[in-house]
């Protein structure tokens, strides 16, 4: 015990961390997170965000700190961590409609987008119903994409049917970027 704590003290202390939990009692679904973890809800196969991430490169989180006389620094808060937040709660309440909860440390959602995630997992889901199978299988996708940081993913399913199979109306509108538009756009992206 006494090497352990020996080894956090000489270990690097301006490590942030980060904490994610959910809690279910009836009907209501109560998220507590703080830093870059995220929890998002399928919802008829639709993402619905259930935390924030707490990281310095967001611009709002960015302002917020700056207004508090912290700074940014290549990405980091004060220059040394890579998280900025309190523990920060949402409050849902559950309905027929939601088919289930991912809950993902930040290495799936650098390569994952949360929609990307549910589409994904509800597309296992449909094939075989195995919500073990199913974390093992989106880590393995987080590794092929080329996630570099924690891997780390727990599922809750409401139902034990599979997610049905969602027909979506393609919409006949037809959308189009104007020569100026799509030149500013290839400016944009080429740096």
């Amino acid at each position: 015990m006494l090497h352990l704590q020996k080894r956090a003290l000489e270990s690097s202390l301006a490590s942030g961390t980060t904490a994610l939990t959910a809690m279910i009692c009836g009907r209501s679904l109560l998220v507590a997170n703080a830093g870059d973890c995220r929890a998002v809800l399928s919802r008829c196969g639709a993402a619905v965000e259930m935390s924030k991430d707490h990281r310095p490169c967001c611009t709002k989180e960015r302002m917020r700190i700056e207004s508090l006389g912290g700074y940014i620094d290549d990405g980091y808060l004060n220059g040394q961590l890579g998280v900025t937040r309190a523990l920060e709660l949402q409050l849902m309440t559950l309905t027929k409609d939601d088919e289930f909860l991912i809950i993902g440390s930040d290495g799936i959602w650098d390569v994952f987008t949360s929609q990307n995630a549910v589409a994904f997992a509800r597309r296992r889901l449909q094939e075989h119903n195995d919500v073990k199978l199913c974390c093992k299988e989106i880590i393995e996708e987080a590794i092929k994409r080329g996630a570099s940081d924690n891997l780390t993913l727990v599922m809750v399913r409401f139902h034990l049917e599979p997610p049905p199979h969602v027909v979506v109306e393609r919409s006949r509108v037809r959308r189009s970027i104007s020569a100026e538009g799509l030149q500013n756009l290839k400016f944009f992206l080429e740096g």
